[in-house]
């Protein structure tokens, strides 16, 4: 593998490091697998599937320098990235459906690719549940209740027995944390 250059002169210190030879090479050996599974599992066409991690891998490269590192690992951000990618695919795919061996496909990777992905459902509640369990029980139960179960803060206030006032500290402050927590996947 030859040299690779950084796309910008702003790819310093906190970069995802696709920029180098060992920065991409390593993110090759722990996440392709999971990039071309994800792509695959969306895809239903191996040849697509290649397609959007290598196009994933180079859209990380050229943003290497935007990577904030506050914000999630570097997996988390190319899974992102990859969501776009696999977005667009489907969008020019539902266009030009000729251009893209659809016809082959057949109707069963047309299914595939309308309905939602469990996987990221599964992968997102997984993460939420990671976090939760960061936050002190009483700022959990708040955010459990008027967050995640779509409830008034005077009905929570009500069932804990506890001024609405409280409740809405409660949710301020833990989502202030949360906030700031890195997310990794």
């Amino acid at each position: 593998m030859g040299r690779l250059r950084p796309v910008t002169t702003g790819c310093a210190g906190d970069c995802a490091r696709l920029c180098t030879d060992t920065g991409l090479a390593a993110v090759l050996a722990a996440d392709r697998g999971l990039l071309h599974w994800r792509a695959m599992s969306r895809l239903g066409d191996p040849g697509l599937a290649e397609h959007a991690v290598q196009e994933t891998l180079l859209r990380g490269w050229r943003a290497c320098a935007s990577y904030d590192p506050d914000r999630g690992s570097v997996r988390t951000w190319l899974l992102t990235i990859e969501r776009n990618v696999l977005t667009d695919i489907a969008r020019f795919r539902a266009a030009r459906p000729g251009d893209t061996c659809w016809d082959e496909i057949g109707e069963q990777a047309e299914n595939r690719c309308a309905r939602p992905d469990f996987t990221e459902a599964l992968t997102d509640g997984m993460l939420v549940a990671d976090l939760l369990a960061q936050l002190p029980a009483p700022q959990r139960d708040a955010v459990e209740q008027v967050i995640l179960r779509d409830r008034a803060y005077q009905d929570v206030a009500a069932d804990l027995g506890i001024p609405v006032g409280t409740v809405k500290t409660r949710v301020h402050y833990a989502l202030r944390s949360l906030r700031r927590v890195p997310i990794s996947a």
